[in-house]
């Protein structure tokens, strides 16, 4: 069973959670501070029970609906359930766990946390099939990951505004930006399959990542704008700043022809940026620059 649990671990990358919770973090602390809501351990741990069964739920989902394609791509083949490490039923009876405790989190908090709660789970796991039919899957990516600061807010407050939906529009652009960036290392085999879908097998790798760029500019955009509305304190800016910077950086270390530092950029400097940004909004709390 550890062996088995370690596997599914492995298999939903459940490390990678770093690059959505703290946006849900964020959208947490935000509700609390611009709203004045109370904030308690009882929402706090089943923010992050929902946290971890809706990603644990789309990522399972995803590994089960690419399993074949997976096995026909060099880069995938070696995956858990195309290598027989795990089998359909196994990933199948996580995902069930998983949709279980997200449901579960989501009655917890609030009525309209329930209400939306099938609405959330169509779209992270109805990704896994726009990769079929839609160069913009990228943005259903990003969609779905911003779901987390919006159900964050509402977890909180019982209700929609503004600026949670400007904490998913970031979420968005930000995800979909680098999963633009992360797809050029398929663009060969997505061109002569022609199985899936993206934006560089649709305009090219060089072109794609000038919108990967536009993308991320636009993030920090609404970062200002956000910051701005909920009257935040210097200290969120810098954070701003300092998270602008490591994505240039990020940009800077993915080439058309030169795709050899994609995971430095994908996993290590995002997860960077996430944390950036929670540690800065965390600090201007309490430290008014």
């Amino acid at each position: 069973m550890l062996r088995r649990l370690r596997l599914i671990l492995e298999m939903i990358r459940f490390e990678h959670t770093i690059f959505a919770l703290p946006f849900a973090l964020i959208g947490m602390m935000l509700a609390e501070q611009h709203t004045g809501a109370t904030l308690t351990a009882h929402t706090i741990i089943w923010i992050l029970a929902a946290m971890v069964g809706a990603r644990s739920a789309a990522m399972s989902f995803n590994r089960l609906a690419d399993a074949k394609l997976d096995a026909t791509n060099p880069r995938t083949k070696t995956r858990h359930i195309p290598s027989g490490l795990l089998s359909v039923a196994q990933v199948s009876a996580f995902l069930l766990a998983s949709i279980l405790l997200f449901e579960i989190a989501a009655w917890q908090l609030n009525t309209l946390c329930l209400l939306l709660s099938p609405v959330a789970l169509f779209i992270v796991l109805g990704y896994s099939y726009t990769k079929r039919f839609t160069s913009l899957c990228h943005l259903f990516l990003g969609l779905g990951t911003g779901i987390a600061p919006i159900g964050a807010w509402v977890a909180v407050t019982g209700r929609l505004s503004a600026i949670a939906l400007l904490l998913g529009l970031v979420v968005l652009l930000w995800i979909g930006g680098f999963d633009i960036i992360y797809a050029l290392q398929d663009y060969d085999h997505d061109v002569a399959t022609r199985t899936m879908h993206s934006l560089p097998k649709r305009i090219g790798k060089g072109p794609a990542l000038w919108v990967s760029r536009a993308m991320h500019v636009c993030m920090l955009v609404v970062l200002v704008v956000i910051g701005l509305l909920a009257q935040l304190h210097s200290t969120y800016f810098i954070g701003v700043a300092i998270a602008g910077s490591l994505i240039v950086w990020e940009q800077s270390l993915v080439k058309p022809d030169d795709l050899r530092r994609v995971n430095l950029a994908f996993f290590t400097l995002n997860g960077w940026i996430s944390v950036c940004l929670f540690v800065f909004v965390l600090l201007d709390r309490y430290v008014h620059l």
